[in-house]
């Protein structure tokens, strides 16, 4: 029998009046939303087909800034629910036939409701829309309110031309589930629909669902809801830094401890009096001003943390992604500074200058980790990130950041394995060579301190005036005029960068 082609629902409102005074910015991705929610069941397996569960990969369009990735391993806890029930499904094979339990059985009920939105026709997900003769449309009638699947809908072996015309909001875990051979497709699921929600809102109701009430990690949200990153609304309360002061400390750990990171055992983690190193809370506060910083007002605009102009969101890469391009970053300039003959290296590689401060082997160059180079300061590694933060988020789209996907899941733990997976991967990434020029440039900066011998008055002068706060802006000034010196696109791209802040 074939599957039915309307589907009955309730429509039930929930906005209140005080609602029509708030901000709604659909160039911020929180258009007016409808009052209307709609309420309805439907065969796991038909919803699977009619959503964006299963097509949610960045190439196509789909709206991946909400969803998480998808955990195998938690669908399939759900299935075992689904069948055994509680606590038979948690219990091993072993178990069960030495306990004898199979009167532990129970029903799996899922009352919970899959949340959804129903897509327009105006909708576009990074440039696609639903097919016209793919839409889901809803037509009222007095009291009845029905949702009209497409004509062509053929039940769970139907695909759509292109976009599919739900996308999950909530609840892809569940929808995993079902399907299989051990689970019957004709479960029945509760749906909650929205329709035409915006993504900014879909990213607040994932808040309201599954962080604000269940307290998850949130450098852990961090990477499951990106558009999160960028929501000016969590800017206004005090805990909302707790998102990119947590994901800064990651990386902050991920630089001292991976094998491959030019920073391994060389920052202050905890804040010791003794040799100079920059301190973790150093590092933590340049990652937030930078890489992570929530571009408020005129402020930068962090490449993790912020909406990308050509990418209508934030840039959805993962712990692992976003670790190895800092890593992989400063190993690029160490190499450069390691083969560097410039003077400023030089003289700080003297027998002499081998001293107080740092105890450097004969391996470690002083000209890029001894005490007398500003790289191995605060000031340095702030400089270079925010140069390097600015050309990327800048030209995000000209070097095609969005296409380098990496395979593991976004919402598993991140190890050593992960990032070194990433490290492989990004070095085969066309932008790669761009990363290259631009630490080659950075390298021939003269990155001695003001307490560093050779240096003239007026270049001592000069170098005092980077400390303190207002430091960071006299050596990102500084950075960038060297850089737009540069030939070809690199010049061109920090000149245009440059005049900008003019």
């Amino acid at each position: 029998m074939a599957p039915p082609h309307t589907v009955q629902a309730l429509r039930f409102k929930q906005w209140i009046k005080d609602w029509d005074d708030l901000s709604f910015d659909p160039q911020e991705l929180r258009r007016r939303p409808p009052p209307y929610i709609y309420l309805f069941s439907m065969p796991a397996a038909q919803l699977r087909a009619l959503s964006g569960v299963f097509r949610r990969q960045r190439e196509d369009g789909v709206a991946t800034g909400i969803q998480r990735g998808h955990d195998k391993e938690r669908s399939q806890q759900i299935r075992d629910f689904v069948r055994f029930g509680y606590p038979y499904s948690e219990m091993s094979a072993s178990r069960r036939s030495r306990f004898n339990s199979e009167d532990l059985r129970k029903p799996g009920w899922l009352p919970t409701a899959i949340v959804v939105n129903i897509l327009t026709a105006d909708d576009t997900r990074r440039g696609q829309r639903v097919q016209r003769h793919d839409l889901i449309e809803i037509s009222e009638s007095n009291d009845t309110v029905s949702l009209n699947l497409p004509k062509n809908f053929s039940g769970a072996d139907w695909s759509p031309s292109g976009l599919p015309p739900l996308e999950v909001i909530d609840g892809q875990h569940r929808l995993y589930a079902f399907g299989e051979e051990d689970l019957p497709g004709d479960f029945e699921l509760p749906v909650v629909g929205f329709k035409g929600l915006d993504l900014g809102w879909q990213a607040y109701l994932f808040w309201s669902i599954n962080i604000s009430p269940k307290k998850i990690n949130p450098s852990h949200a961090f990477d499951l809801y990106p558009l999160l990153r960028s929501q000016d609304w969590l800017e206004k309360f005090a805990e909302s830094n707790v998102y990119r002061e947590a994901r800064a400390q990651e990386l902050t750990e991920f630089l001292y401890r991976h094998a491959e990171s030019p920073w391994r055992n060389r920052i202050n983690m905890l804040g010791e009096r003794g040799p100079r190193a920059v301190s973790q809370a150093g590092w933590i506060r340049s990652l937030s001003s930078t890489y992570l910083a929530a571009g408020q007002a005129r402020g930068t605009r962090g490449l993790f943390g912020c909406s990308l102009a050509g990418l209508g969101g934030p840039l959805p890469w993962t712990r692992p992604q976003q670790a190895a391009f800092l890593i992989h970053l400063w190993r690029l300039l160490r190499q450069e500074v390691r083969t560097s003959n410039l003077q400023w290296a030089v003289s700080l590689r003297r027998p002499d200058q081998r001293q107080s401060g740092l105890a450097l082997d004969e391996a470690t160059d002083a000209a890029f980790a001894g005490p007398q180079t500003m790289l191995n300061q605060e000031q340095g590694v702030r400089g270079f990130l925010i140069v390097t933060n600015d050309l990327f988020f800048n030209f995000a789209d000209e070097l095609g950041l969005a296409s380098w996907e990496t395979d593991e899941d976004r919402g598993s733990v991140t190890g050593d394995q992960e990032i070194q997976q990433a490290l492989r991967s990004l070095e085969r990434q066309p932008f790669a060579s761009f990363m290259k020029d631009v630490t080659a440039a950075v390298a021939g900066y003269d990155w001695r301190s003001a307490d560093a011998p050779g240096l003239n008055d007026e270049e001592k002068l000069r170098k005092r005036a980077f400390r303190g706060s207002g430091g960071y802006a006299a050596l990102r000034d500084e950075l960038m005029k060297d850089l737009a010196q540069q030939p070809g696109q690199l010049g061109r791209w920090a000149k245009l960068i440059r005049d900008a802040r003019r």
